[in-house]
């Protein structure tokens, strides 16, 4: 039910921002009937081009699965950044006029036409677009040092590696593993956990992406929870290729490596979807011996009153600081800690 009305939200939002591009399009160039027509089902099969790719996917086919993925993605981040930047605009025009009506003056001479205005927001959308994606292709390493009196002498530094929101699946493969795998192996870690996220999509062929992840082996472990998309991508594949690569994971459970506690949890939306195992963070917490130095893995980076006090650190995922704007400034509503630590 929940992700039912999700994805009738997210297409309504979606066909409305198509719909505003059409417009200025229209408002633009005023294209000709075959224009209109070919430009009305370019947007209709991008609209859809989520569920193609979803279908594609069940049926087995997945190069055009890939292709399709490449293309709709590809256009839905350079649609949104095409949106905000027109929008932008658009608002800036409507201050101009309003600056008009009460100044009672002219400003015709800067304001801009309906065409240049649909080049100036085309052109910062694919520049920003263009540099997003470059961007993306780094991976960078953060290294923070925490020192804590529950780790005792005798046990020393405990190097953890924490990697999330990986997403393997239909466009993250295996070039882009090896060189997180390569990262992980300089860090050489005592401990390494996966946050959730893991996998992505129908994850029908993640056969070739296993090995590399299984042959790392701290000595303390490795221990993972879920995301929200090891629940869209199908919850049993996941947690079956997650084991194979290694990871305890812990859904809703508490073990122990050295000398620290390990406690976690699955992520909301199995909850919501009626699929994964729930367990009060305050009833997982509460009884664990403060004595420990306790971790906490948690998907989604928000620490509950409840369970504030109950652990040292808590690792966390999900936000991808922000991803992409407007979005960076809508999670900073949801989650106060963007990137990076906090205490």
């Amino acid at each position: 039910m929940f992700l039912r009305f999700f994805l009738l939200i997210f297409f309504l939002i979606y066909s409305g921002v198509h719909l505003y591009f059409f417009a200025r399009v229209r408002g633009a160039f005023t294209p000709g009937p075959a224009a209109t027509a070919c430009l009305v089902l370019f947007l209709a099969a991008m609209i859809f081009a989520p569920i193609m790719v979803r279908l594609s996917e069940r049926g087995g086919y997945e190069a055009t699965a890939r292709l399709l993925a490449y293309v709709g993605y590809g256009w839905m981040g350079l649609l949104f950044l095409f949106f905000c930047a027109s929008l932008t605009i658009d608002l800036s025009r409507l201050l101009l006029h309003a600056a008009e009506a009460v100044m009672h003056r002219d400003f015709l001479d800067f304001s801009l036409s309906t065409r240049s205005s649909f080049l100036i927001a085309s052109s910062c959308a694919v520049c920003i677009a263009v540099y997003g994606y470059f961007d993306a292709l780094q991976i960078r390493t953060e290294r923070t040092v925490i020192e804590s009196p529950k780790i005792p002498a005798e046990i020393g530094r405990i190097r953890l590696v924490q990697i999330s929101d990986v997403h393997l699946g239909l466009i993250v493969r295996e070039r882009r593993l090896q060189r997180i795998i390569g990262e992980i192996n300089k860090a050489n870690p005592d401990l390494l956990v996966s946050t959730g996220d893991l996998v992505d999509g129908q994850i029908n062929d993640l056969s070739g992406l296993v090995e590399g992840l299984r042959q790392i082996k701290p000595r303390y472990g490795k221990f993972a929870v879920t995301g929200n998309h090891e629940y869209y991508a199908g919850i049993d594949q996941a947690l079956d290729f997650t084991r194979k690569a290694g990871f305890t994971v812990l859904e809703g459970e508490v073990t122990e490596a050295a000398c620290i506690t390990i406690a976690g949890v699955n992520d909301p939306a199995g909850g919501q979807m009626g699929t994964g195992r729930t367990v009060a963070e305050q009833d997982l917490l509460g009884p664990l011996p403060g004595s420990r130095f306790t971790l906490f893995l948690k998907h989604r980076p928000v620490v509950e009153k409840g369970s504030a006090g109950l652990f040292d650190l808590q690792l966390s995922g999900h936000i991808h600081k922000g991803q992409i704007f407007p979005f960076n400034l809508v999670t900073r509503l949801f989650y106060p800690v963007k990137t990076g630590f906090s205490h």
